[in-house]
């Protein structure tokens, strides 16, 4: 085993509601609440078994906040580590092929305290409250009244407060974010970001973070599964030929290559493991088993894209 200071944490947006922006390789799966749940408990229960101790969900994945909750009350387990969300709601209601959007985002302080009362139970073994997708349109960053909101919920409880991020200017957000104190302290201790092989445009301000102590949690890892070879995406043959000799050389699948690509060039705190079915979960934990060279990560460093490409394309992905 490969020990790293990074540590693999469980996502549950894919698990906690019916349809997600991925790619999908099997949509015959039974979409109904209680194959959900079941298949949720099943992947918690694995990734516990596996040595998986941070699991972060948020109140937009569908039942995500509530199975969470459901299992830790059932399961006791007094060492798992908890991050949730608040600013997103989820709309469609366990509705199939829903049109409109599936989530709907508010910044608010109304949106801030209706969603801690619920959030809230999810303590003790709640550790992160995000702010989920935080972007300047949203006034997030100066909010008063939600930053000292979010200032108070950290004196009450010890929790460590962060932002998710998103899009094209991720970095600034997060460099914006950095320099907000309130009542004289740094407010925000943690960031949930994207980044992966193709999208590595937050690496120095997410070095920055690192070295002053605050905690970095890696999302999109597998870039909603475009690291994997893919017809649709001619344009990154070469990409997807170095990943394939990685994935032989070291006999794992390219989603570890891409998770080890993460642990082993930015060192964070967590990097999430998004899978919705323990095969993917025991095949993400494989990133543990082996150490990129210097020069593998070297050559992947030189793979990223440019963000504006790498969102834009991200927007065209369906959900499914």
């Amino acid at each position: 085993m490969h020990q790293s200071n990074t540590k693999i944490g469980l996502g549950l947006a894919a698990l906690g509601r019916p349809e997600y922006i991925n790619i999908r390789a099997n949509d015959a799966i039974d979409k109904s609440k209680s194959a959900f749940k079941q298949n949720t408990f099943s992947v918690l229960d694995e990734a516990y078994k596996l040595g998986v101790r941070y699991f972060d969900t948020a109140p937009s994945y569908g039942k995500g906040e509530a199975f969470l909750q459901e299992w830790q009350d059932s399961k006791l387990h007094d060492d798992t580590i908890l991050g949730t969300k608040w600013g997103y709601t989820y709309v469609a209601n366990w509705e199939l092929g829903y049109a409109g959007k599936h989530e709907i985002k508010e910044h608010s302080i109304e949106k801030l305290i209706e969603q801690w009362q619920v959030s809230k139970a999810l303590l003790p073994n709640l550790k992160y409250y995000q702010v989920h997708s935080a972007t300047f349109e949203s006034g997030i960053l100066e909010n008063e009244a939600v930053l000292n909101k979010l200032h108070q919920i950290k004196k009450e409880t010890g929790l460590k407060i962060g932002i998710t991020t998103s899009g094209a200017n991720q970095k600034d957000v997060i460099a914006s974010a950095l320099n907000i104190n309130t009542k004289g302290d740094a407010l925000f201790d943690s960031f949930q970001v994207t980044y992966n092989i193709l999208e590595q445009n937050t690496f120095e301000v997410l070095t920055t973070a690192l070295q002053n102590g605050k905690h970095v949690i890696i999302k999109e890892a597998l870039a909603n599964g475009r690291v994997f070879p893919n017809k649709s995406f001619k344009h990154y043959s070469k990409t997807y030929q170095v990943l394939e000799g990685l994935a032989k050389k070291y006999q794992v699948g390219i989603d570890a290559i891409a998770l080890r690509f993460v642990i082993d060039g930015l060192q964070p705190t967590y990097v999430l493991s998004g899978a919705s079915d323990n095969n993917q979960l025991k095949s993400n934990m494989k990133a543990f088993k082996f150490k990129l060279s210097e020069e593998e990560i070297n050559v992947l460093k030189t793979i990223c894209i440019l963000p504006q490409t790498y969102w834009e394309e991200r927007s065209k992905l369906h959900w499914n």
